[in-house]
Protein backbone atom coordinates (compact mmCIF):
# COMPACT_ATOMS: atom_id res chain seq x y z
CA UNK A 1 0.00 0.00 0.00
CA UNK A 2 2.67 2.80 0.92
CA UNK A 3 4.36 1.48 -2.43
CA UNK A 4 1.36 2.64 -4.59
CA UNK A 5 0.56 5.96 -2.70
CA UNK A 6 4.31 6.63 -3.15
CA UNK A 7 3.77 5.94 -7.40
CA UNK A 8 0.79 8.43 -7.11
CA UNK A 9 2.45 11.31 -5.13
CA UNK A 10 5.28 11.02 -7.79
CA UNK A 11 2.94 10.36 -10.80
CA UNK A 12 0.96 13.93 -10.42
CA UNK A 13 3.91 15.45 -10.71
CA UNK A 14 5.23 13.74 -13.72
CA UNK A 15 2.03 14.57 -15.10
CA UNK A 16 1.92 18.19 -14.87
CA UNK A 17 5.48 18.32 -15.87
CA UNK A 18 4.75 16.96 -19.00
CA UNK A 19 1.92 19.18 -19.71
CA UNK A 20 3.66 22.28 -19.39
CA UNK A 21 6.65 20.84 -21.46
CA UNK A 22 4.11 20.18 -24.25
CA UNK A 23 2.75 23.56 -23.62
CA UNK A 24 6.07 24.92 -24.35
CA UNK A 25 7.13 22.66 -27.62
CA UNK A 26 3.48 23.73 -29.29
CA UNK A 27 4.38 27.30 -28.46
CA UNK A 28 7.77 26.70 -29.85
CA UNK A 29 6.03 25.20 -33.09
CA UNK A 30 4.23 28.54 -33.76
CA UNK A 31 6.92 30.66 -33.18
CA UNK A 32 5.86 32.64 -36.36
CA UNK A 33 2.36 33.25 -35.53
CA UNK A 34 3.69 34.54 -32.09
CA UNK A 35 5.88 36.58 -34.12
CA UNK A 36 3.34 38.24 -36.36
CA UNK A 37 0.95 39.15 -33.17
CA UNK A 38 4.02 41.09 -31.42
CA UNK A 39 3.02 44.37 -33.23
CA UNK A 40 -0.56 44.21 -32.32
CA UNK A 41 0.31 43.19 -28.46
CA UNK A 42 2.87 46.63 -29.10
CA UNK A 43 -0.16 48.37 -30.49
CA UNK A 44 -2.61 47.96 -27.85
CA UNK A 45 0.08 48.28 -24.53
CA UNK A 46 0.87 51.54 -26.28
CA UNK A 47 -2.37 52.91 -27.36
CA UNK A 48 -4.55 51.36 -25.00
CA UNK A 49 -2.97 50.89 -21.34
CA UNK A 50 0.18 53.25 -21.36
CA UNK A 51 -2.72 56.37 -21.41
CA UNK A 52 -4.53 54.96 -18.63
CA UNK A 53 -1.60 56.62 -16.88
CA UNK A 54 -3.90 59.99 -17.70
CA UNK A 55 -6.45 58.76 -15.53
CA UNK A 56 -4.80 60.18 -12.73
CA UNK A 57 -5.98 63.70 -13.88
CA UNK A 58 -9.19 62.62 -12.37
CA UNK A 59 -8.34 61.93 -8.76
CA UNK A 60 -6.29 65.77 -8.90
CA UNK A 61 -7.18 69.05 -9.29
CA UNK A 62 -4.68 69.25 -12.45
CA UNK A 63 -2.56 72.29 -13.92
CA UNK A 64 -0.43 71.67 -16.26
CA UNK A 65 2.29 74.24 -15.64
CA UNK A 66 2.89 71.72 -12.51
CA UNK A 67 5.01 68.58 -12.10
CA UNK A 68 2.93 65.32 -11.29
CA UNK A 69 4.47 65.60 -7.95
CA UNK A 70 2.71 69.03 -7.57
CA UNK A 71 -0.24 68.10 -8.42
CA UNK A 72 -2.95 68.76 -5.55
CA UNK A 73 -5.17 65.25 -4.82
CA UNK A 74 -8.79 66.00 -4.64
CA UNK A 75 -10.09 62.37 -4.32
CA UNK A 76 -14.04 61.94 -5.51
CA UNK A 77 -14.15 65.29 -5.67
CA UNK A 78 -14.58 65.79 -9.39
CA UNK A 79 -16.73 62.32 -9.40
CA UNK A 80 -18.98 64.16 -7.35
CA UNK A 81 -18.95 67.52 -9.42
CA UNK A 82 -20.34 65.39 -12.07
CA UNK A 83 -23.48 64.34 -10.85
CA UNK A 84 -24.39 67.57 -9.34
CA UNK A 85 -23.90 69.40 -13.23
CA UNK A 86 -27.17 69.62 -14.85
CA UNK A 87 -25.15 69.03 -18.14
CA UNK A 88 -23.94 65.68 -17.21
CA UNK A 89 -26.93 64.48 -16.14
CA UNK A 90 -28.59 65.60 -19.69
CA UNK A 91 -24.98 64.13 -21.81
CA UNK A 92 -25.69 60.72 -19.36
CA UNK A 93 -29.08 60.64 -20.52
CA UNK A 94 -29.30 61.48 -24.24
CA UNK A 95 -25.84 59.00 -24.52
CA UNK A 96 -28.14 55.85 -23.10
CA UNK A 97 -30.89 56.74 -25.03
CA UNK A 98 -29.02 57.36 -28.35
CA UNK A 99 -27.19 54.18 -27.92
CA UNK A 100 -30.49 51.63 -26.32
CA UNK A 101 -31.86 53.02 -29.62
CA UNK A 102 -29.22 52.25 -32.05
CA UNK A 103 -28.35 49.07 -30.31
CA UNK A 104 -31.91 48.11 -30.71
CA UNK A 105 -32.74 49.03 -34.06
CA UNK A 106 -29.34 47.39 -35.01
CA UNK A 107 -30.19 44.27 -33.69
CA UNK A 108 -33.44 43.48 -34.90
CA UNK A 109 -32.80 45.32 -38.72
CA UNK A 110 -30.13 42.76 -38.51
CA UNK A 111 -31.66 39.75 -37.37
CA UNK A 112 -34.61 40.22 -39.95
CA UNK A 113 -32.54 40.79 -42.88
CA UNK A 114 -30.28 37.84 -42.42
CA UNK A 115 -33.17 35.84 -42.18
CA UNK A 116 -34.62 37.26 -45.11
CA UNK A 117 -31.40 36.47 -47.00
CA UNK A 118 -31.39 32.91 -46.12
CA UNK A 119 -34.50 32.52 -47.47
CA UNK A 120 -34.11 33.90 -50.87
CA UNK A 121 -33.26 31.40 -53.10
CA UNK A 122 -32.29 33.19 -56.23
CA UNK A 123 -28.67 33.71 -55.62
CA UNK A 124 -28.34 36.90 -58.30
CA UNK A 125 -31.09 38.54 -55.76
CA UNK A 126 -29.55 37.88 -52.59
CA UNK A 127 -26.05 38.88 -53.38
CA UNK A 128 -27.09 41.96 -54.81
CA UNK A 129 -29.32 42.66 -51.53
CA UNK A 130 -26.54 41.86 -49.30
CA UNK A 131 -23.82 43.94 -51.62
CA UNK A 132 -26.10 47.43 -51.84
CA UNK A 133 -26.62 46.69 -47.64
CA UNK A 134 -23.29 46.47 -46.22
CA UNK A 135 -21.84 48.95 -49.06
CA UNK A 136 -21.97 52.17 -46.70
CA UNK A 137 -20.63 50.27 -43.88
CA UNK A 138 -17.19 51.84 -45.54
CA UNK A 139 -18.59 55.44 -45.56
CA UNK A 140 -17.01 57.40 -42.81
CA UNK A 141 -19.44 58.72 -40.15
CA UNK A 142 -17.89 61.98 -41.24
CA UNK A 143 -19.45 61.59 -44.99
CA UNK A 144 -22.87 60.19 -43.86
CA UNK A 145 -23.42 62.65 -41.47
CA UNK A 146 -22.94 65.45 -44.12
CA UNK A 147 -25.48 63.03 -46.66
CA UNK A 148 -28.11 63.26 -43.76
CA UNK A 149 -28.00 66.96 -43.44
CA UNK A 150 -28.70 66.90 -47.35
CA UNK A 151 -30.86 64.49 -47.35
CA UNK A 152 -33.43 66.19 -43.89
CA UNK A 153 -32.80 69.51 -45.75
CA UNK A 154 -35.31 72.27 -44.92
CA UNK A 155 -33.74 74.15 -48.18
CA UNK A 156 -34.36 71.28 -50.94
CA UNK A 157 -33.61 68.19 -48.91
CA UNK A 158 -34.88 64.97 -50.46
CA UNK A 159 -37.03 63.40 -47.67
CA UNK A 160 -38.92 66.62 -47.51
CA UNK A 161 -39.18 66.73 -51.48
CA UNK A 162 -40.89 63.25 -51.07
CA UNK A 163 -43.22 63.68 -48.73
CA UNK A 164 -44.53 67.42 -50.17
CA UNK A 165 -44.70 65.47 -53.74
CA UNK A 166 -46.84 62.62 -52.35
CA UNK A 167 -48.77 65.20 -50.27
CA UNK A 168 -48.37 64.29 -47.22
CA UNK A 169 -46.83 67.34 -45.60
CA UNK A 170 -47.62 70.78 -46.83
CA UNK A 171 -44.90 72.42 -46.02
CA UNK A 172 -41.15 71.13 -45.40
CA UNK A 173 -40.87 69.79 -41.94
CA UNK A 174 -37.42 70.91 -39.94
CA UNK A 175 -36.49 67.70 -38.76
CA UNK A 176 -32.91 68.71 -37.64
CA UNK A 177 -34.30 71.32 -35.46
CA UNK A 178 -37.02 69.20 -33.89
CA UNK A 179 -35.70 67.51 -30.48
CA UNK A 180 -38.15 64.53 -30.42
CA UNK A 181 -36.91 63.29 -34.00
CA UNK A 182 -33.16 63.64 -33.06
CA UNK A 183 -32.53 60.43 -31.10
CA UNK A 184 -34.53 58.11 -33.88
CA UNK A 185 -32.42 60.10 -37.13
CA UNK A 186 -29.41 58.45 -35.18
CA UNK A 187 -31.20 55.38 -35.19
CA UNK A 188 -32.00 54.50 -38.30
CA UNK A 189 -28.86 56.02 -40.10
CA UNK A 190 -27.03 53.72 -37.60
CA UNK A 191 -29.10 51.00 -39.42
CA UNK A 192 -28.71 52.13 -42.58
CA UNK A 193 -24.74 52.13 -42.45
CA UNK A 194 -24.17 49.22 -40.62
CA UNK A 195 -27.05 46.62 -40.88
CA UNK A 196 -25.60 45.19 -44.26
CA UNK A 197 -22.45 44.71 -41.65
CA UNK A 198 -24.02 43.10 -38.92
CA UNK A 199 -26.01 41.05 -41.37
CA UNK A 200 -23.21 39.07 -41.96
CA UNK A 201 -22.06 37.84 -38.28
CA UNK A 202 -25.78 36.15 -38.44
CA UNK A 203 -25.90 34.70 -41.92
CA UNK A 204 -22.22 33.04 -40.86
CA UNK A 205 -24.14 31.44 -38.04
CA UNK A 206 -27.41 30.04 -39.82
CA UNK A 207 -24.57 28.18 -41.85
CA UNK A 208 -23.62 26.80 -39.15
CA UNK A 209 -27.04 24.96 -39.34
CA UNK A 210 -27.72 21.25 -40.11
CA UNK A 211 -29.47 21.25 -43.01
CA UNK A 212 -31.26 18.11 -42.01
CA UNK A 213 -33.47 20.00 -39.53
CA UNK A 214 -34.76 21.94 -42.26
CA UNK A 215 -35.45 18.26 -44.41
CA UNK A 216 -37.08 16.85 -41.05
CA UNK A 217 -39.23 20.05 -40.78
CA UNK A 218 -40.36 19.78 -44.65
CA UNK A 219 -41.58 16.22 -43.96
CA UNK A 220 -43.60 17.23 -40.62
CA UNK A 221 -45.29 20.03 -43.11
CA UNK A 222 -43.94 22.88 -41.08
CA UNK A 223 -44.10 26.02 -43.11
CA UNK A 224 -41.69 28.72 -43.78
CA UNK A 225 -42.44 30.84 -40.80
CA UNK A 226 -42.56 27.21 -38.77
CA UNK A 227 -38.57 26.98 -39.41
CA UNK A 228 -37.59 30.29 -39.16
CA UNK A 229 -39.15 30.13 -35.65
CA UNK A 230 -38.43 26.90 -34.63
CA UNK A 231 -34.57 26.07 -36.43
CA UNK A 232 -33.23 29.06 -37.90
CA UNK A 233 -33.79 31.35 -34.57
CA UNK A 234 -33.17 29.01 -31.99
CA UNK A 235 -29.84 27.68 -34.15
CA UNK A 236 -28.83 31.59 -34.10
CA UNK A 237 -29.10 32.07 -30.40
CA UNK A 238 -25.28 31.97 -29.28
CA UNK A 239 -24.79 34.37 -31.87
CA UNK A 240 -27.31 36.83 -30.95
CA UNK A 241 -26.52 36.22 -27.13
CA UNK A 242 -22.92 37.10 -27.55
CA UNK A 243 -23.39 40.08 -29.81
CA UNK A 244 -25.83 40.98 -26.67
CA UNK A 245 -23.26 41.18 -24.53
CA UNK A 246 -20.55 42.77 -26.53
CA UNK A 247 -23.11 45.50 -27.46
CA UNK A 248 -23.92 45.53 -23.20
CA UNK A 249 -19.96 47.14 -23.16
CA UNK A 250 -20.74 49.83 -25.26
CA UNK A 251 -23.76 51.16 -23.88
CA UNK A 252 -21.87 54.77 -23.08
CA UNK A 253 -20.28 54.72 -26.47
CA UNK A 254 -23.03 56.97 -28.68
CA UNK A 255 -22.34 57.75 -31.72
CA UNK A 256 -19.46 61.42 -31.76
CA UNK A 257 -19.58 62.72 -35.04
CA UNK A 258 -23.85 63.02 -36.04
CA UNK A 259 -23.98 64.62 -32.43
CA UNK A 260 -21.40 66.71 -32.86
CA UNK A 261 -22.11 67.69 -36.69
CA UNK A 262 -25.76 67.74 -36.50
CA UNK A 263 -26.47 69.64 -33.17
CA UNK A 264 -27.61 72.99 -32.74
CA UNK A 265 -29.11 75.31 -30.44
CA UNK A 266 -32.47 73.83 -30.41
CA UNK A 267 -31.90 71.03 -29.58
CA UNK A 268 -28.84 70.55 -27.83
CA UNK A 269 -30.51 69.15 -24.43
CA UNK A 270 -31.05 66.16 -26.64
CA UNK A 271 -28.02 66.32 -28.92
CA UNK A 272 -25.34 66.28 -26.30
CA UNK A 273 -23.54 63.21 -25.28
CA UNK A 274 -20.81 62.16 -22.70
CA UNK A 275 -18.27 62.11 -25.66
CA UNK A 276 -18.75 65.47 -26.58
CA UNK A 277 -19.51 67.28 -22.34
CA UNK A 278 -15.50 65.94 -22.28
CA UNK A 279 -14.95 67.49 -25.23
CA UNK A 280 -16.16 70.63 -24.07
CA UNK A 281 -14.36 70.66 -21.06
CA UNK A 282 -11.39 69.35 -21.98
CA UNK A 283 -10.54 71.12 -25.12
CA UNK A 284 -12.69 74.15 -24.89
CA UNK A 285 -12.89 75.02 -21.29
CA UNK A 286 -9.44 73.36 -20.14
CA UNK A 287 -11.32 71.52 -17.14
CA UNK A 288 -8.76 68.23 -17.79
CA UNK A 289 -9.54 66.71 -14.11
CA UNK A 290 -13.38 67.09 -14.96
CA UNK A 291 -13.04 65.77 -18.37
CA UNK A 292 -11.23 62.74 -17.08
CA UNK A 293 -13.47 61.91 -14.38
CA UNK A 294 -16.47 61.72 -16.81
CA UNK A 295 -14.10 59.47 -19.51
CA UNK A 296 -13.11 57.46 -16.05
CA UNK A 297 -17.06 56.86 -15.45
CA UNK A 298 -18.05 55.95 -19.02
CA UNK A 299 -15.33 53.35 -19.28
CA UNK A 300 -15.85 52.06 -15.60
CA UNK A 301 -19.68 51.58 -16.48
CA UNK A 302 -19.07 49.60 -19.83
CA UNK A 303 -16.90 47.27 -18.48
CA UNK A 304 -19.51 46.71 -15.32
CA UNK A 305 -22.29 46.34 -17.65
CA UNK A 306 -20.06 43.72 -20.07
CA UNK A 307 -19.07 41.89 -16.96
CA UNK A 308 -22.76 41.99 -15.03
CA UNK A 309 -24.31 40.83 -18.89
CA UNK A 310 -21.85 37.73 -19.46
CA UNK A 311 -22.81 36.70 -15.32
CA UNK A 312 -26.33 36.99 -16.63
CA UNK A 313 -25.91 35.13 -19.67
CA UNK A 314 -23.85 32.35 -17.37
CA UNK A 315 -26.51 32.32 -15.21
CA UNK A 316 -28.82 30.98 -17.69
CA UNK A 317 -27.29 28.89 -19.03
CA UNK A 318 -26.66 30.75 -22.79
CA UNK A 319 -23.30 31.20 -24.34
CA UNK A 320 -21.02 34.15 -23.25
CA UNK A 321 -17.37 35.40 -23.23
CA UNK A 322 -15.54 34.24 -20.29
Amino acid sequence: MKNKKTTEAVAVPATELTNKKNKWKLLGKQKMLIAMSVPFVLYVILFRYIPLWGWTMGFQRYKPQLSFGEQEWVGFHWFVELFKSKEFLLALRNTICMSLISTALGYITAILLAVFLNEVRVIGIKRFVQTVSYLPHFLSWVIVTGLVANVLSVEDGTLNNILMGLHLIKEPVQWLATPKYFWHIIGWTYVWKEVGWNTIVYLGAMTAIDPCLYEAAQIDGCGRLRKIWHITLPGIKPTIIIMMIMSAGHILDANFEMPFFLQNGLIIDYANTIDLYVLKFGFKLFNFSLATAAGIFKNAVNILLLLLANWLAKRAGEERLI
